[in-house]
């Protein structure tokens, strides 16, 4: 039996080692971008990079009255999840390395999971500023977890199928955009509210919790949770430019259409400031009735379901 072939896809590509460097070059465009918007020079090109090799040589201390296991293992969680959707989707215009019906499904939960582990975190601990983080946290993913799931659902419909690889292919030749506009944007600013970013950043606003759930973290903790968030990133943008973007069919798609999604990202962060958590959950309430008025829509026109 050969097992060769998948040692390299988990560890090297298409995840792995591959796309976390991805993940930390997509981080670094992303903060160079938001300080051009803003009118500063922004981080050099390896700045991410030397962040988190420095927090990994820095001393992890782990609180009194945490549970160790969990404090330690949380982020370790995380990270595995993030790693895992990238063996789905088509990483530089690839086919996922594995792919099975229903795979769609898994691929938003586990980028949840991402969430969830950095809510238990926070949870897990004694100071306030991760706990209130952590409520943040938990009460934004039930806001933005419907809305969001609901619209890649939409070009599954089109498609007639819930697998990724399927879904990119009839992408290839349908700009799902153009016939779900309000799907391809609640995508959009849902990856936005996953990542926790302006204007969805309440969960870690620095100005009020210090660092939210991550307020307790140092040290590897605080590197690997920053690195499931750049993988996140990069999974996040794959799967919206796959599905609403034409699909994903060779390198300089994927780039094109990831970065040109990115700018959008950069560029809706410069421009809004911070919700407020009660302002977040209307946001996503009104959210969620536009794309459910979008189904409605598409089955009136016999667009998707009827098609």
């Amino acid at each position: 039996m050969n097992i060769l072939g998948p040692i390299i896809n988990v560890l090297f590509f298409p995840a792995g080692l591959f796309v976390l460097i991805i993940g930390l070059a997509y981080l670094w465009v992303d903060r160079k971008l938001v300080a051009q918007f803003q009118n500063r020079i922004g981080p050099r090109w390896f700045q991410p990079l030397a962040d988190v090799v420095k927090l990994f040589f820095k001393e992890e201390v782990v609180p009194d009255g945490v549970d160790a296991r969990f404090f330690v293992g949380l982020p370790i969680l995380a990270l595995a999840a993030a790693l895992t959707t990238a063996l789905y989707v088509p990483l530089v215009g690839l086919q996922g390395a594995y792919n099975f019906p229903g795979d769609l499904i898994v691929v938003v939960y586990l980028l949840s999971v991402v969430t969830m582990s950095l809510a238990l975190a926070g949870s897990n601990t004694a100071s306030r500023f991760s706990l209130i983080g952590a409520t943040r946290t938990l009460t934004q993913l039930f806001s933005y977890e419907a809305p969001f799931l609901l619209a890649l659902l939409g070009p599954a419909i089109v498609a007639h199928s819930w697998q990724i690889n399927t879904i990119n292919t009839y992408a290839g030749t349908h700009w799902i955009l153009l016939t779900q506009p309000i799907g391809f944007v609640i995508a959009l600013v849902g990856l936005m509210g996953k990542l926790e970013l302006p204007p969805f950043d309440a969960p870690e606003a620095e100005t009020e919790i210090v660092a939210g759930a991550m307020t307790d973290y140092s040290g590897r903790g605080l590197a690997i949770f920053q690195l499931a968030k750049a993988v996140e990133m990069v999974v996040g943008l794959t799967l919206i430019a796959a599905l609403y973007l034409g699909g994903i069919g060779n390198p300089i798609d994927f780039f094109a259409k990831t970065l040109i999604l990115l700018l959008f990202l950069a560029g809706l962060q410069s421009l809004f400031t911070r919700f407020r958590i009660e302002q977040t959950v209307k946001w996503w309430r009104y959210a969620a009735l536009l794309v459910l008025a979008q189904w409605v829509i598409m089955v009136v026109l016999g667009q998707g379901v009827l098609s």
